[in-house]
């Protein structure tokens, strides 16, 4: 048996989480899965954003964890906001350690910016809108050079294997065919699910892999309800669509109506600054009238924008859209899941043999709407966590267990699912629209056995019908009241394959 087949860490995804947790591993032997060459195709690579931390005299991790709090909209678990808020300079100095080229002031100190629904500039940014790029380009370089670390580039998970309820491994999929890779521990780090809506800002491939996989499996699932569309991706008709960072709003820039009035004034006392949830929704209703929203940077940043936000004026120069002297069109797209694997305070799910982070897990860092800027924040903690308490863990031995090849989805399955997705289980959904596209998915996952991205999908809408209520980045128009009792949400799959939700209720 190669090197390759055997692993004391299998790391399903090459993104910031994964590529941290191996490095951060060392020595253990660690594989990681990479489904396109390494650096390429992972969503974190794409933030334009950057990373929160409490780095100013007049900041603290206590004030960070608070907005944290307040964003979740009572959701989020506050001794996981505090621990993520703390070791937020600490991992920092990780990445500057990595050689990441964080912006810095003439003093020399980090370069923070003021991102929506933060009290305090706590942003820490590469080049205005390159973070996500730069971190993922220095990731890269470590790992290629780290020993410890074998890549599998272009291999895909397409279910864990099992013996006895624990996870030994994931059967691949790569150029080599169908191989089962066995691993004394698992970690799902393969992102979310943006891949299922019609228009979103992640990578097209985020279909929810490892979302289905440990839903298969048996595990937890926790908030899979709780989709965040970010309010200002570019409107111009591309797949995926180009993001027009949060910092621009933080800058200064607002979004104007189609009479080139500010939007959002009447819609909240922060007004470009609202939470995210606020600013999607006062978008996609002048959309839906429409009465086209456009990003108006001219005063805030016009000459300057190709030297200060070098990604979004390359993405508006090539649509024909110069924001120097034009306004941006822009429409909210499905940007970040707040739901995921229920893992606790170490990454660990709820079964034996499998850890989660990043994206496809869920903490309780994010409740009902993620903060900005603290999903590469959550990615680096929980690494970090995963990384030591495996690498100092008794692992057990290698064993073999069996896996199931779950069904290729056909090209028009995922193209009517997207389209279903975002008009049933979009910005704003009722229970009339939930329900149908619950019946179309459930008809069309019995029919083709059930591919991954159905699998995803259908936990995604079920917990949309089952919440009652309206709450941060989940509003039913049929249920517009917050309902004080509710609680987070989780499923398990029953044992006849189907779904047996759990009451709502903290974890």
């Amino acid at each position: 048996m190669s090197a390759a087949d055997q692993a004391d860490v299998l790391i399903v995804g090459a993104g910031l989480a994964g590529l941290f947790l191996a490095l951060r591993s060392a020595p253990r032997r660690c594989v990681v899965l990479s489904p396109a060459p390494l650096g390429q195709a992972a969503a974190s690579a794409w933030a334009q954003g950057g990373i929160a931390a409490a780095l100013r005299a007049d900041d603290s991790a206590a004030l960070h964890a608070a907005d944290t709090v307040a964003a979740g909209a009572g959701l989020v678990d506050p001794t996981v906001a505090r621990l993520i808020a703390d070791a937020a300079a600490p991992r920092i100095e990780d990445l500057c350690a990595l050689g990441v080229p964080f912006d810095r002031d003439p003093d020399g100190a980090l370069s923070v910016s003021l991102e929506a629904a933060h009290s305090r500039p706590r942003v820490v940014h590469v080049a205005g809108d390159l973070a996500g790029r730069a971190i993922m380009r220095a990731l890269a370089a470590a790992v290629r050079d780290a020993p410890s670390v074998t890549v599998l580039e272009g291999v895909r998970a397409v279910a864990l294997a099992e013996t006895s309820g624990v996870v030994v491994g994931a059967l691949t999929r790569g150029p080599a065919g169908d191989r089962v890779i066995s691993a004394r521990h698992t970690v799902l780090a393969a992102g979310g699910i943006g891949g299922l809506y019609r228009v979103t800002t992640n990578p097209r491939e985020a279909r929810g892999a490892a979302l289905a996989m440990a839903f298969s499996a048996g595990a937890v699932i926790a908030d899979p309800e709780f989709v965040q569309f970010h309010p200002t991706a570019i409107d111009i008709g591309s797949d995926p669509a180009p993001l027009a960072t949060e910092a621009l709003r933080g800058a200064g820039a607002q979004l104007i109506d189609a009479d080139g009035e500010p939007l959002m004034p009447r819609h909240h006392a922060d007004a470009d600054l609202a939470p995210r949830d606020i600013v999607a929704r006062a978008i996609h209703a002048q959309n839906a009238a429409g009465r086209r929203v456009r990003l108006d940077c001219r005063a805030a940043v016009g000459a300057e924008f190709p030297q200060r936000f070098p990604t979004v004026f390359s993405a508006c120069m090539s649509m024909g859209i110069d924001p120097r002297v034009q306004p941006i069109p822009v429409a909210p797209a499905a940007h970040y899941h707040m739901g995921g694997i229920a893992t606790d305070l170490d990454g660990a799910t709820s079964l034996s043999g499998l850890s989660a982070v990043g994206e496809c897990a869920s903490t309780g860092a994010h409740g009902a709407n993620r903060l900005a800027s603290n999903s590469l924040l959550e990615s680096l903690v929980f690494a970090a966590r995963i990384a030591d308490r495996l690498r100092d863990a008794a692992l057990p031995p290698h064993r073999r267990g069996g896996a199931s090849l779950p069904p290729r989805l056909e090209v028009a399955t995922l193209d009517a699912l997207r389209h279903r997705m975002s008009a049933g289980c979009g910005v704003i959904r009722d229970g009339p629209g939930l329900t149908r596209t619950l019946d179309w998915i459930e008809e069309t996952g019995r029919a083709a056995g059930w591919p991954t991205a159905l699998v995803a999908a259908r936990l995604v809408v079920a917990a949309a019908l089952a919440r009652r209520e309206s709450r941060g980045s989940h509003q039913r128009s049929d249920h517009p009241d917050i309902d004080p009792l509710a609680r987070r949400s989780r499923f398990l799959r029953d044992a006849g394959d189907g779904l047996r939700p759990l009451e709502q209720r903290a974890l």
